[in-house]
């Protein structure tokens, strides 16, 4: 009996992640899997690369309820957050789940919520490239989801921009894309991204200088340096997801 109750339970939340037009689901969900109805949610969804399938599990963790699908690789977690707020959700499931990489949606209110809840997870999720682990908030990353919500666009987007950048040798592509990450990380200031690449900074001046050259971008122009900046993301999510 406990195992058909155990399976009545995930086919119900199966049912809300994806949003299935099922009359009265979410007072029946709210009923057997003992939830709020109404409460406030959160979705993550995490690549494992594990393997097999599991029923909804339940637990109890710093005054949240947890619970867990996993389909092959891939487990989606359902967070009853009650009065929770969600920023301390992608390291705890990081430390549950030691070199996955995730997604987190925004809250969903309610029940009802979760399949859209979900999707933006999964949204979230394609913010991380193939081989990085760590779980993170949608909110975190709006620029990098909306270059990887937009696959065709960003592979335009990445030609047109990165083109020239894309035919030097690698280790020369290297150099210069570090540099922009690390002039970018440090708020634009030449100094300490040269503090951070352990040279000059007319080094970094000139490696920058010779990105615009090789991009048609100018760095100083809002537009163009918002151009640059999400071909940087196209480029990091370029590679094929597993």
């Amino acid at each position: 009996m406990r195992r058909r109750s155990d399976e009545r339970a995930g086919e119900l939340l199966d049912a809300l992640l994806e949003g299935r037009p099922v009359p009265g689901l979410t007072a029946r969900a709210a009923a057997v899997l003992a939830l709020p109805e109404r409460g406030r949610y959160a979705v993550a969804v995490l690549r494992t690369g594990g393997g097999g399938t599991a029923e909804g599990r339940a637990a109890d963790e710093d005054g949240m309820r947890f619970l867990r699908r996993v389909r092959g690789d891939r487990e989606t977690v359902v967070v009853a957050l009650g009065d929770r707020e969600p920023d301390g959700l992608g390291p705890l499931l990081a430390r549950w789940c030691p070199g996955a990489r995730g997604g987190i949606g925004p809250v969903a209110d309610g029940l009802a919520g979760l399949a859209a809840a979900r999707r933006l997870a999964e949204t979230a999720l394609a913010t991380c490239p193939a081989g990085t682990a760590g779980v993170v908030r949608l909110e975190e990353r709006w620029q990098t989801a909306l270059v990887a919500g937009q696959p065709e666009l960003s592979a335009r987007l990445l030609t047109d921009v990165f083109g020239p950048l894309l035919a030097l040798e690698p280790a020369d592509r290297a150099l210069l894309v570090r540099t922009l990450e690390a002039w970018l990380e440090c708020g634009g200031s030449a100094g300490r991204a040269a503090g951070r690449l352990y040279c000059h900074r007319n080094t970094v001046l000139n490696r920058l200088r010779r990105l615009e050259h090789l991009t048609s971008r100018s760095l100083s122009r809002p537009r163009e340096l918002a151009e640059t900046m999400l071909a940087l993301d196209a480029f990091r999510l370029r590679a094929p997801q597993p």
